[in-house]
């Protein structure tokens, strides 16, 4: 096959598509006008393509006399019959990362988190060699999702760099991370928009009566979960993942592990009578551990479906679960004379205040129960 096919003027008009320089290298011109060497070979069945970085761009552009240089080295290393096959791929120090990361998690959902950012986003970069992953690799696994969810994007990018740093601990990759912002992807991605950090969407209390009457006529499982967790005052995860070996129903308690806390805390939930006739009419249709199962066995009801729920009940069609607690603390602080470390304890909140947590060293249970007893009664007050 004939050999270097292609010369720098030419490279500098083509068209968008693949282009062959011969015996295996090939240069891949991209819509928005970038340029990526690459080289294709097979070994019995299997195709495998290594790339050889982008011409004329980022850091470390890769000239088309250098590109040949790489593709030689390829193709000696192929004629001594080197297993290039076998390489370390992104997936591969992937699964290392998170199996060494998995310490240093504070739960299951940050472990998921990780996993299926990784998993869904970064597809493009699974099967590729490390060692041969470019900028312009990581650029077209980000933009898809980079103006479309660019909080997920950026943490997506910080994961592909510590899969990246790791691969470079271990001597498996060379030169700068192609994930890094400043080493080059800020010239390469527009400006990243800054996310708003504000308080949880609220449903104001005085609507919430309402709200809890219309979640009273659904009977799905999202609904009650959600009516479960706005009379709990519990975050949408403890209620999601909670499991009958966590309830007491004779005591009227929920105890959920310091594992499943946020200030890894035990916390113990007082129940109030509609909290428990929730729990009891789970109880009947349970066949697995958890509370609130979703549509399989051993799978959580999803945040998305109580969501759904809360706003087709709910006139404020913003309104989030983690709102609800807000909602509960304004009750409190507005209708109440409750104290204010009472509250806040319900809340599962760490007392900020050093001298007013050591005189409160007990979780004051049934002091809580009478809170909980009280916001049932006003949430029952459908209008």
């Amino acid at each position: 096959m004939a050999r270097n096919k292609l010369s720098e003027t030419r490279i500098r008009t083509l068209p968008v598509g693949i282009h062959s320089d011969g015996d295996g290298l090939f240069l891949r011109v991209r819509k928005e006008g970038s340029r990526q060497w690459f080289f294709i070979f097979r070994r019995g069945t299997a195709r495998k393509e290594l790339g050889l970085g982008g011409y004329g761009q980022g850091t470390a552009p890769v000239s088309l006399a250098l590109a040949r240089e790489k593709a030689e080295a390829i193709r000696l290393r192929l004629a001594r019959g080197e297993d290039l096959v076998g390489a370390k791929t992104f997936l591969g120090v992937m699964d290392d990362v998170i199996a060494v990361k998995e310490a240093g998690f504070r739960n299951e959902k940050h472990k998921a988190q990780w996993r299926m950012t990784l998993d869904a986003y970064a597809k493009p970069l699974h099967n590729r060699p490390i060692a041969d992953i470019t900028r312009d690799d990581v650029v077209e696994t980000l933009k898809p999702i980079w103006d479309k969810i660019p909080e997920t994007a950026d943490r997506l990018r910080m994961r592909i760099a510590a899969v990246i740093d790791h691969a470079k601990a271990r001597g498996l990759y060379a030169g700068d991370n192609p994930a890094d912002w400043r080493g080059g992807l800020k010239e390469l991605l527009p400006a990243r928009k800054k996310l708003t950090r504000g308080h949880h969407a609220a449903l104001d209390y005085k609507a919430i009566p309402a709200a809890i009457g219309k979640l009273r006529r659904s009977s799905g499982t999202s609904a009650r979960a959600v009516e479960f967790a706005c009379l709990t005052a519990a975050r949408s995860g403890e209620v999601r993942g909670a499991t009958w070996g966590e309830v007491d129903l004779d005591a009227a308690v929920w105890t959920i592990p310091a594992s499943r806390m946020k200030a890894s805390r035990e916390h113990r939930v007082p129940l109030s009578d509609r909290a428990l006739s929730i729990l009891r009419s789970q109880k009947q249709a349970a066949t697995g551990d958890l509370v609130f199962n979703g549509g399989r066995e051993g799978i959580p009801i999803s945040d998305t479906a109580m969501v759904k729920a809360l706003r087709l009940a709910s006139p404020d069609k913003g309104a989030t679960l983690h709102g609800l607690r807000s909602s509960f603390r304004d009750w409190a602080g507005d209708m109440t004379s409750y104290p204010r470390d009472l509250i806040e304890t319900a809340l599962a909140h760490t007392l900020k205040d050093k001298t007013e947590a050591a005189y409160r060293r007990l979780d004051a249970l049934e002091k809580r129960r009478n809170l909980m007893s009280d916001w049932e009664e006003y949430c029952g007050k459908a209008q």
